[in-house]
């Protein structure tokens, strides 16, 4: 998806805003020059195997992302949004180290708010199905979903806690021609049909 997770992937800037926030902490001391000459005596000469080793068939079933996208969200009438609008935004994507995540910027704006956020997707060779972990500007901690393919469609399904509500999110992405991308991001209340939260059309950016 184009996701907000946008931000996801797109998407789910509103939802995600009510997130419960997760903290933790980890305090460590350590000799910085130790640190730096313990990874220089392991790491891997640049023409050896593990440097050289392939990233996983799934992601690079995922690299129709990579470049740089101008994306609208439509978001009807709805309790998270009650006027309904569009925002437009920038979508950026690029490989990870070694090829093993896709690393995603965006950034809408409109009348329905600013979200910009960091999404990160990985597959997950343990529990076979990607992953993807949103941050954004107006939520703290990080919003984590699942997603695998179901046809020619990227779908990645999570859940949220607000309350005495459990809220179902669910995007679907599908690469509709040739550089363009739809994505809609559904969202169910307390096991009640799913509602459509926003729309997403994408068109990637002509290389320079």
């Amino acid at each position: 998806m184009l996701i907000k997770n946008s931000k996801t992937v797109f998407g789910i800037g509103l939802i995600l805003a009510m997130c419960i926030p997760l903290r933790a902490s980890l305090q460590e001391k350590t000799d910085s020059s130790a640190m730096l000459v313990e990874a220089t005596r392991i790491s891997p000469e640049p023409n050896s195997a593990a440097a050289a080793k392939p990233s996983a068939p799934e992601m690079e079933r995922l690299k129709f992302y990579l470049g740089t996208w101008d994306y609208t969200e439509t978001y009807p009438k709805s309790t998270f949004s009650p006027e309904g609008g569009k925002n437009t935004g920038v979508y950026t994507s690029k490989l990870g180290p070694g090829g093993n995540s896709l690393e995603n910027t965006f950034h809408s704006q409109g009348p329905v708010g600013d979200f910009e956020g960091l999404l990160i997707m990985i597959w997950d060779g343990k529990e076979k199905s990607y992953k993807s972990y949103t941050f954004g500007n107006d939520f703290p901690g990080c919003f984590v979903q699942t997603g695998s393919f179901e046809g020619d469609a990227l779908v990645y399904r999570g859940d949220l806690a607000m309350g005495d509500q459990h809220i179902a999110l669910r995007n679907s992405t599908r690469f509709i021609a040739p550089n363009r991308i739809s994505s809609d991001e559904f969202s169910a209340v307390n096991g009640q049909p799913e509602k459509l939260l926003v729309h997403i059309e994408a068109v990637k950016r002509a290389e320079k």
